[in-house]
């Protein structure tokens, strides 16, 4: 078989569990991972956006399947310096590892989002998408780990390999959204859930867990078991707001921040959105990531969920490629928005 169609057959059974939303039928039955009470956002099943989209159902991952084909992407891409980051950092760095996976360092404190470190993101270890490009910090030169954010249960964001090596090597504490905890529970990790509008202190921060605009499963009868979420990290010097995954939804995930006072760094999704008609309930694209940036009024974005994990249509440079249009576009000093390479290490800059 052809490593297009090879692609294609993955990127199709992974779009039930991280790419795209299809849905499957399912009987409302039992939550596995998460028995709390009915909420504007929890139905007692099944976790939902608000005024928002379904996921798509079979049908529409068959069209997608078996529609154009993806744009090539490079069989493997060469790390020609691996990022080896500080011990401990006072002031605000952020060094990107590849796809949703970043090192956050500040306040003395190290945080990773959504850590993966294997080569595929999958249910199984032999087949599924596949890093084109190796993680931009070796495993063995983190360094210490405080804390995981981890937003949804999606095998692109949720690495339960990658999770029990960081709980041997760094025993870090987790904070995730409802019911993922169930789903990492076999770890060890310390682990914190959360639902949406809940804040918790950790060390110097607060970490707030707010609404976003997606769906989970990490197969098919667990659809929305578990909650998806981003994260706003308040310190002093500017807060940092991470959204792992989200459709833009009308603007609302980048609705009411100001409470947090200014923030010094949002760190978005800006990939994985080919075809359109397909993910865009689920995936922004560049050009609604920049328009959530201007909303929540960040001082500086970073693009992730790109160049490092073929699960969509677009080709590997295409994201990085139309941020820089849609920032010509709304008139945003291309300096302030990066979309970040695996081992790009920023500084971000004070407010």
């Amino acid at each position: 078989m052809k490593r297009r169609t090879l692609l294609r057959t993955a990127a199709g059974l992974a779009g039930v569990t991280a790419a795209g939303g299809a849905a499957t039928a399912v009987r409302r039955g039992r939550n596995r991972y998460y028995d709390g009470p009915v909420s504007d956002h929890f139905d007692g099943v099944r976790f939902f956006n608000p005024g928002g989209s379904a996921p798509k159902g079979f049908s529409d991952l068959m069209r997608w399947r078996f529609g154009p084909k993806p744009t090539e992407w490079p069989a493997s891409i060469p790390m020609i310096r691996p990022a080896r980051p500080a011990e401990r950092v006072q002031d605000l760095t952020i060094t990107m590892v590849g796809h949703a996976t970043l090192l956050i360092q500040m306040q003395g404190l190290n945080i990773l989002t959504d850590p993966v470190w294997s080569d595929r993101v999958s249910p199984v270890s032999f087949a599924g998408p596949r890093r084109v490009v190796a993680p931009g910090i070796a495993f063995s030169d983190l360094p210490p780990i405080d804390l995981i954010l981890l937003s949804h249960c999606h095998y692109d964001h949720l690495d339960l390999p990658t999770l029990q090596r960081l709980k041997a090597a760094h025993d870090p504490q987790v904070i995730t959204p409802l019911g993922n905890d169930a789903i990492i529970a076999g770890t060890g990790l310390r682990t914190e859930a959360m639902d949406w509008g809940d804040d918790i202190p950790f060390g110097p921060l607060g970490v707030h867990c707010l609404p976003c605009h997606h769906w989970s499963a990490r197969g098919v009868t667990d659809r929305s078991m578990a909650l998806w979420a981003a994260f706003m990290l308040t310190a002093p010097g500017g807060a940092v707001h991470f959204i792992g995954d989200t459709g833009f939804d009308q603007g609302r995930p980048y609705q009411g921040l100001g409470r947090f006072g200014p923030i010094r760094a949002a760190i978005l999704p800006i990939g994985a959105y080919d075809p359109r008609w397909f993910m865009a309930d689920q995936h922004q694209d560049p050009d609604e990531a920049v328009q959530g940036f201007l909303a929540s009024g960040a001082a500086h974005g970073v693009g992730h969920h790109w160049g490092t994990i073929q699960l969509t249509n677009e080709g590997r440079d295409e994201p990085r490629d139309r941020l820089a249009e849609m920032l010509d576009r709304h008139s945003v000093d291309p300096s302030r928005f990066r979309a970040m390479e695996p081992a790009e290490v920023w500084q971000i800059p004070a407010l």
